[in-house]
């Protein structure tokens, strides 16, 4: 659960919502606000991306290409490719 919290900027996401509620509460809706309000739309939107490309990861399932767990997934990918091939060779020796 702090995996997901913490590595996903879903926690910076909530406490910068509420700084944003308590900057606006007041405020008169000008296009300042209304774009303020987007911005952390599409922040939240991407913390909770991420959670779910964490999510798939766990599960063993493929992620997107451009999310931040694809870099983590070739590798250990790439590196269970290469025991597989020494495993095999090894094999073909005996």
């Amino acid at each position: 659960m702090r995996n997901y919290l913490f590595a996903s900027g879903l926690f910076g996401a909530i406490t910068s919502g509420i700084a944003l509620l308590r900057g606006t509460r007041d405020a008169p809706i000008t296009w300042r606000a209304v774009l303020a309000w987007l911005s952390w739309g599409i922040t939240i939107a991407l913390a909770v991306g991420a959670i779910v490309d964490y999510r798939r990861d766990e599960r063993g399932e493929s992620v997107s290409y451009d999310s931040p767990v694809a870099p983590v997934q070739y590798k250990r990918a790439k590196k269970e490719l290469k025991a597989e091939l020494k495993a095999q060779r090894k094999a073909d020796k005996a």
